[in-house]
């Protein structure tokens, strides 16, 4: 390492600050675009919607496969994020772990085509799968240890089964509209509560 690169290393912390939001709002802007077009859609229409240029998108994501990595990792944090934020804010650990179990169905119904993508290039899909449940697993424990905890759900349920199940509750759902996945994961839910004798 010369002295460049260490000066380039403390180059003001803000730019970096900077760049962090501005890859944040460029992956908001493509899982929007995803969502309603599919992955397929024209990179221009994401750059219109981010507010950039074309170039800021190729510069950050220089391939469509990164990109479309770039906002399921990005989806996943979020969700990792929101379990502890609704622990802290909700009145008590059950209807946090509701609240966390909707928004993760959120997140399976509206990126199951992003998945079907990755599958095709399958170390891709795997080392993705890996991070969705290293980042998700424990918060899915965490929520239920909270709420067993509290003595509102039967202890002892596994967070890599619930997850499991409610991801089996997902699919063809965005396919179907008779069928809202929302409201099976609610009732699979309502059903880890404890009974009251």
């Amino acid at each position: 390492m010369n002295d460049s690169d260490k000066s380039a290393g403390q180059a003001a912390p803000s730019r970096r600050k900077d760049a962090r939001r501005n890859q944040k709002t460029l992956l908001d802007a493509a899982a929007a675009v995803f969502v309603t077009s599919g992955v397929d859609a024209p990179v221009r229409d994401i750059a219109a919607k981010a507010g950039v240029g074309l170039g800021t998108i190729y510069r950050h994501f220089p391939t469509r496969a990164d990109l479309i990595i770039g906002v399921y990792q990005h989806q996943v944090d979020a969700c990792a994020d929101a379990g502890p934020a609704l622990l802290a804010t909700s009145p008590s650990p059950h209807p946090a772990l509701g609240q966390w179990i909707n928004l993760f169905v959120e997140f399976l119904v509206t990126k199951h085509g992003l998945a079907a993508v990755l599958q095709a290039d399958n170390t891709g899909f795997e080392a993705l799968h890996a991070y969705f449940l290293d980042r998700l697993l424990p918060v899915c424990t965490e929520l239920l240890e909270a709420a067993a905890a509290a003595g509102e759900i039967r202890p002892g349920i596994d967070a890599y089964q619930l997850m499991r199940a409610v991801g089996n509750l997902c699919i063809g759902a965005e396919s179907d509209p008779r069928y809202d996945a929302r409201h099976m994961a609610e009732l699979l839910v309502a059903g880890l509560r404890r009974p009251h004798h």
